[in-house]
């Protein structure tokens, strides 16, 4: 069996590992002339900057596609586990760090805003820890379930209690207000909604897990968070993957109502008994790849469904003041007034909450030797926006107001960067991210999760056209490098199930020396 798959992202690079693992042949085609997709890097002043995700956690996601193919990732990337999470720059000048140790961040607390904080956040971790244990092995690992019903049908009547207790119909921003008295504290782990593109006054409240995945585990790549897509790309071709860069595809080819594999835009095609898509969804249901690929999902998203989208700011200059780390988020003085411009008014923010990558820094704040000889270090700014590129570009002003305000967040913040010209600064804003990955608007994770049953409505792995399957961070069970490596898994872990399924059905010998074989069974749609 041949398994063609669009796209090599993380999810693609995970699903071509585990077919290929299986016994299948695997060519995996990325347009673009390397693989990772959205993990990528710039050059800036001569220097690689990751301006893509910069957070690596859930490791054993990871480990497990190594271990697969008899290999171990501490083999082929080197990694060191960060102590400390993120430092927190509130606008009022306050700074609170978090560490993977829950008694230090207590610790921290108490220091910050009192115990009395301090024992709020010791539930709230109590709260997240039990969210991820809840829905880890049910929702995030598993199969996209039929729906609210669908999940506690799989959680089953011992699972119940837990799914009743997790938040799913209150709304993040409101949870956390009631579970801390200090409202900085409430915004620092609101934001944990933006990792996967959403509002936290519209996002529900189980999204709370992810400060327990942090908790749990980060880590650094030497070299890079690129180095990780190189190490996949390592392992898929000791695997046997064919994996070819430059080969962008044009169409999903199908025949007689089943996928049949792709045409790519220079007019070669390349048969195939299954395809796998790793584009975002929203460019097959434009039809960008097809029209039978079209029908195969829902239709596109409207501009108010999408996730966030970003304006990111990729530069080199001295700093001097505050000391930064490798994480840091810079807060606006007003968040709700930040949401509202950026998911209502559908613009960039005035006031904008920062994100900051000092590339060269370690957990500890520490300046590697290269960057101190220089004077000079990487820095990655993040700020938060509509995914509306698909309409007219934002306007130049806009947009240098929205990157003079980021600046204007950290000089409050007693962190002096020295701007460079626009001419040394690598900018993205959505409409790059749209032209990057077109049909998306420049949504960067795929539908927005807001309102109780939005996880519920990505797509799942399985499409209405037999043959044809998705992963990537656009799909079950959502965005971020690790969830993106797990779609791939429930992808392939749908190939070889329906496979096995239609094997079951083979020729049979019949009497009067004829022989019949059974039609195979399709591939249904999850939904």
């Amino acid at each position: 069996m041949h398994v063609v798959i669009i796209g090599a992202g993380i999810g693609g690079l995970a699903a071509a590992i585990r077919l290929a693992c299986a016994g299948l042949r695997v060519t995996l085609c990325e347009a673009s002339a390397a693989v990772g997709g959205k993990l990528g890097a710039v050059e800036v002043a001569g220097r690689p900057v990751d301006v893509g995700p910069t957070v690596f956690t859930m490791r054993d996601v990871f480990d497990a596609l190594f271990e697969a193919a008899g290999e171990t990732l501490d083999d082929h990337l080197t990694l060191r586990r960060s102590e400390t999470i993120a430092r927190h720059i509130f606008a009022d000048g306050a700074r609170l760090d978090l560490y993977a140790d829950q008694a230090r961040s207590e610790e921290a607390i108490a220091a910050f805003a009192g115990e009395d904080a301090a024992r709020d956040y010791a539930g709230f971790c109590d709260r997240a820890a039990d969210i991820y244990a809840t829905l880890s092995p049910i929702f995030i690992r598993a199969e996209r379930p039929s729906g609210p019903f669908g999940l506690a049908l799989r959680a089953g009547p011992s699972g119940l209690p837990g799914l009743l207790r997790i938040g799913a119909q209150t709304r993040l921003a409101k949870s956390l207000s009631q579970q801390f008295a200090d409202p900085r504290l409430a915004q620092l782990f609101a934001r944990y909604a933006t990792y996967n593109g959403s509002s936290p006054y519209l996002a529900p409240a189980t999204l709370m897990l992810i400060a327990h995945v942090e908790k749990a585990g980060v880590w650094l790549v030497e070299g890079g968070m690129t180095q990780l897509a190189a190490a996949l790309r390592g392992l898929a071709e000791r695997c046997g993957v064919t994996v070819r860069c430059g080969a962008s595809v044009a169409s999903i080819d199908t025949v007689q109502g089943r996928a049949s594999g792709v045409s790519l835009v220079g007019g070669e095609t390349i048969a195939a008994d299954i395809v796998v898509s790793n584009a975002d969804v929203g460019a097959l249901a434009s039809g960008r790849f097809g029209e039978a690929a079209a029908a195969s999902v829902d239709p596109p998203l409207a501009s108010a469904e999408r996730s966030l989208s970003a304006v990111t700011v990729a530069f080199e200059a001295p700093t001097c003041g505050l000391t930064v780390l490798r994480h840091n988020v810079f807060f606006s003085a007003d968040y709700r007034r930040e949401f509202d411009e950026i998911v209502r008014e559908r613009r960039l923010p005035s006031d904008p909450t920062v994100y900051l990558c000092a590339s060269d820094r370690d957990d500890h704040g520490a300046l590697a030797e290269p960057a101190r000889r220089r004077g000079r270090e990487r820095l990655f700014l993040i700020i938060n926006a509509p995914a509306d590129g698909d309409g007219p570009d934002f306007d130049k002003e806009e947009v240098e107001r929205c990157v003079t305000a980021a600046f204007s967040r950290l000089r409050a913040s007693a962190l002096q960067v020295e701007r460079p010209d626009w001419e040394a600064i690598r900018l993205s804003t959505p409409s790059d991210f749209e032209r990057r990955f077109p049909a998306t608007g420049g949504a960067l994770y795929g539908r927005a999760s807001h309102g109780s049953t939005a996880s519920f409505q990505r797509p799942g792995a399985r499409t209405k056209l037999p043959g044809l399957y998705l992963c990537g961070g656009s799909v079950h069970p959502g965005a971020g490098l690790p969830m993106a490596a797990l779609s791939g898994r429930i992808a392939a872990e749908a190939i070889l199930a329906d496979r096995a399924s239609t094997r079951r059905f083979r020729r049979a010998a019949m009497p009067g020396g004829m022989w019949t074989r059974s039609r195979p069974t399709a591939t249904m749609p999850s939904r």
